[in-house]
């Protein structure tokens, strides 16, 4: 059963570090003791682990077996991890210690300004972690992905994100709905300012005109005219993937889904390939925060899991999906089933640096898609 919480973080540990706090995020100013920070740990109470991902049960599982902890993952949807956060906060009822949220823009807007959590970056690895990704610490780069139906194509029948916005596929692209979905208008926003310009190169390359978008980014001309040609929208990737997918179909879909869906191919013989040389991206990243949860009974154990986590061993069932840790020297198994990792440069990356101007433009991009939409 959970334990009741102290009103304090509780025993932090004495060999270690001094602890300051800047912009949310912990850092150490003496030499990091990895070995004391298993001890200190092991005096601690056990910690529950929030993250989107079913996996996060398996990887909580494989720290408390290596360090002789106790420790339990949940599996906990983005939006639900904020108000969950949030509300225990509050009551002074901690029931999370560390959560991976894959809602980057809400972390750095709600959670760690307003003291509900913190960062906190292993000092022995931060110079493996690009600098982009150590405050907040991102933990991983999941990839959205376009695909198609390999019994059906013998390669992608698409080569430009504009065809799918051509009568051709009205009806016939499965994605999830961008208004239940914040990494979609998160998505739209991160287009719109830092790739407008290959959206705008890719008309003209599909069309062999200029785009004339008038007041609107190109990006905006995109999403309008995909929104109007009635995609079908889901409520999971899984639904996606099985409209793409699934064997045996005569109608073909277009899919946008997470690469972890691929591994449907082998579970569930499903028949997804992934649209290589899509102009002028075949998909998108979006990161998973980790943090801290102020108030846990458990701070050394909560630093431990993020250190492991940051390790090939501690995030090998996330990496099997093609979900790319920040650490450099951590690399997709060769066995990943989407093949992502041989084609990140044609996948669009995410910049945490705008990742405020994603949270203040969400309600912007959500009412965009709603006036536009068409079934």
């Amino acid at each position: 059963m959970k334990r009741d919480v102290k009103g304090c973080m509780g025993r932090f540990l004495l060999t270690a570090a001094v602890l300051t706090t800047l912009g949310g995020v912990v850092k150490a100013e003496e030499p990091f003791n990895l070995d004391a920070l298993v001890e200190a740990a092991k005096k601690e109470k056990p910690i529950t682990v929030y993250d989107s991902t079913g996996k996060i049960v398996e990887m909580a599982a494989n720290f408390a077996k290596k360090y002789g902890l106790s420790a339990e993952g949940s599996k906990v949807k983005a939006t639900a991890q904020l108000e969950m956060i949030i509300r225990e906060a509050r009551a002074n009822n901690i029931q999370g210690d560390v959560s991976i949220i894959s809602d980057a823009p809400a972390a750095m807007a709600q959670l760690i300004p307003q003291g509900f959590a913190e960062s906190w970056l292993p000092p022995d690895l931060a110079d493996k972690i690009p600098a982009e990704y150590q405050s907040p610490l991102t933990v991983v780069n999941s990839a959205n992905v376009w695909a198609y139906n390999t019994e059906l194509f013998d390669k992608c029948p698409v080569t430009n994100i504009w065809e799918l916005t051509e009568p051709k596929w009205k009806g016939k692209v499965a994605m999830q709905d961008p208004l239940g979905k914040a990494s979609y208008v998160d998505w739209f926003n991160q287009m719109a300012k830092h790739g407008d310009d290959k959206v705008a190169a890719a008309y003209k390359e599909f069309y062999g005109k200029d785009l004339e978008k008038g007041d609107e980014t190109a990006t905006a001309a995109w999403i309008k005219a995909l929104a109007a040609n009635a995609p079908l929208l889901t409520d999971a990737d899984a639904a996606a993937a099985d409209a793409v997918g699934a064997p045996g179909q005569s109608e073909p879909f277009m899919g946008l889904i997470s690469s972890a869906k691929f591994r449907d191919n082998a579970d569930k013989d499903m028949k997804l390939g992934l649209c290589k040389d899509l102009k002028p991206w075949l998909g998108w990243l979006y990161p998973g925060v980790g943090l801290i949860t102020k108030g846990t009974d458990s701070p050394n154990a909560a630093k431990l899991f993020m250190h492991y986590v940051m390790t090939a061993e501690g995030i090998a069932p996330q990496a099997i999906d093609g979900k790319m840790s920040t650490n450099r020297d951590v690399s997709l198994p060769s066995d990943e089933p989407s093949g992502i990792g041989a084609v990140l440069d044609q996948v669009l990356p995410y910049s945490m640096a705008s990742a405020l101007e994603d949270w203040d433009a969400r309600e912007d991009w959500q009412d965009f898609w709603r006036m536009n939409y068409r079934k």
